[in-house]
């Protein structure tokens, strides 16, 4: 997958009366892996500037997780991370991450086969021949499907690997890359961030907060509802308007591996032979075994590498190709997915870098305490925001809710909040922000090929509309007294 490293916007004034021209000047977009290193840099310094402090923590029996005790925030020895320090920090970040960065690999490798095989372009002509003028469907339709997953089995990480079949059919059908990677990405981390039984978030904060298990289900569904409609109608509203005019595309001078650029009517020509049918039915196999094996068997990245795996080994074979030709494609699709990859180590070298650092606590422990002296409708806010600021330090929804909760509860008891309120705002305050977030965006931006500042032009006033959604959800919360029925 090929990324310009960096975009340039070039400006000429206008010619002097001799014929020469003024000086010309560039403006470069700084590349992902700068914004990253600046945000890592950002992280050594506070940790020179914030104090160091920690909460205790104790085994809950509920959730079976290490939560804080409200409460116990208290200082200890400070530790400054040094700037040679940064760069080992890198090379942790790396090595933390290793699992999620080669099940990227792995799942990038099994699509690249089917990419290289023809069976994705084929399969694709197929559909357009069987579905004719209803292509615009299959978002609502795929963005539903993936929504619902996040939002009941509170999968995201899992559906990485998909990330570029899906990029690849949305410019074959005749939108962008955009359009592909918000139908996967989108779709599920609505869900994920609007659910209504994720265990790793609402089910580790409800258990924490002491509210019955998957308790104020029927409101919940209903803020499902709402967030997927507003996310669908502005991914279709994006996609009618650069199909119709491609000029209008955001990525339109981003240059994509993932396609061979075919016209829909060359898409439609393409025979969709039976070793393409095999290749597409294991793909459609690789998703149920997802969904099954997440939900039934337990699997998470290792489970799931392997099964990419050995999925590129059998289309490989499908397709008629050898052990050293099957070993040359993965080899090219490791190099085309470098970049995603490599994105997700810096990505957790930030975390590293403040967790060492021993600042995280701190952060948590003052940012709650600007709630406890506000009223019931300014704290949710206040607790929608701060959760959304805790995403930050804390990416893991699992995590945070074991290092918030705790605090957060409490407080929505002396503010007159229900706590199954306070569990809202945790829930919607880290999955939403999941969009946004460049520690986190920057992973999804390098597994689609899309440079930071463009995936923000097309998310930014989406994230607006999701912020307002948001914000009417928990005013409605506190009026109704929200509680765990």
């Amino acid at each position: 997958m090929s990324l310009k490293k960096t975009q340039v916007i070039e400006q000429t004034d206008e010619t002097e009366k001799g014929g020469k021209a003024k000086k010309r000047f560039k403006l470069e977009v700084p590349h992902t892996f700068v914004i990253l290193g600046m945000i890592i840099l950002f992280a050594v310094i506070l940790t020179h500037l914030v104090p160091a402090g920690e909460f205790d923590r104790v085994l809950d029996p509920v959730t079976d997780r290490e939560i804080v005790v409200q409460g116990s925030y208290h200082s200890v020895e400070s530790n400054p991370i040094g700037l040679f320090d940064m760069f080992i920090y890198i090379q942790k970040g790396m090595v933390d991450s290793a699992d999620i960065i080669f099940f990227i690999i792995f799942a990038y490798a099994m699509v690249f086969m089917l990419l290289k095989s023809g069976s994705l372009d084929a399969a694709v002509g197929a559909l357009l021949r069987k579905i004719g003028d209803k292509v615009e469907l299959l978002i609502p339709v795929f963005m539903i499907f993936f929504g619902i997953l996040g939002a009941t089995a509170g999968l995201f990480e899992e559906i990485y690997g998909l990330i570029p079949a899906f990029l690849g059919i949305a410019i074959a059908l005749g939108y962008d890359a955009i359009v592909g990677g918000a139908i996967v990405i989108v779709g599920i981390g609505t869900g994920f961030a609007a659910a209504f039984t994720n265990p790793f978030t609402i089910g580790v904060a409800q258990g924490v907060a002491g509210v019955p298990m998957f308790s104020g289900i029927g409101f919940r569904v209903l803020a499902f509802i709402a967030f997927q409609a507003a996310v669908i109608a502005y991914t279709m509203n994006y996609a009618r308007k650069i199909k119709k005019n491609p000029e209008l595309s955001i990525v339109k001078d981003v240059k994509f591996s993932l396609t061979d650029n075919l016209s829909i009517h060359e898409l439609k020509a393409l025979k969709f032979e039976n070793r393409h049918k095999i290749s597409m039915l294991a793909f459609g196999l690789s998703i149920l075994l997802i969904v099954v094996g997440t939900l039934k068997l337990g699997w998470y990245i290792d489970e799931l590498a392997g099964l990419f795996l050995v999925l590129m080994i059998v289309i490989g074979f499908i397709n008629k190709k050898g052990l050293n030709e099957i070993s040359e494609i993965f080899v090219e699709a490791a190099a085309s997915i470098a970049f995603g990859a490599l994105a997700v180590g810096l990505s957790r070298s930030v975390l590293l870098v403040m967790s060492d650092g021993m600042i995280i606590d701190t952060m948590v422990n003052s940012l709650a305490g600007l709630l406890v002296e506000s009223s019931a409708y300014v704290s949710a806010l206040g607790m929608l925001f701060l959760q959304n600021l805790i995403n930050f330090i804390i990416p893991s929804g699992s995590g945070q809710a074991a290092t918030s909760m705790p605090i957060m509860a409490p407080v929505a008891d002396i503010v007159g909040l229900t706590r199954q309120t306070a569990v809202l705002a945790f829930q919607f305050g880290d999955g939403f922000s999941n969009l946004f977030w460049p520690t986190i965006v920057s992973v999804e931006c390098g597994l689609m090929g899309i440079p930071l500042n463009k995936w923000y032009k097309f998310m930014g006033p989406l994230f607006v509309i999701m912020l307002v959604i948001q914000v009417i959800f928990m005013s409605v919360a506190v009026m109704i007294n929200y509680g765990p029925i």
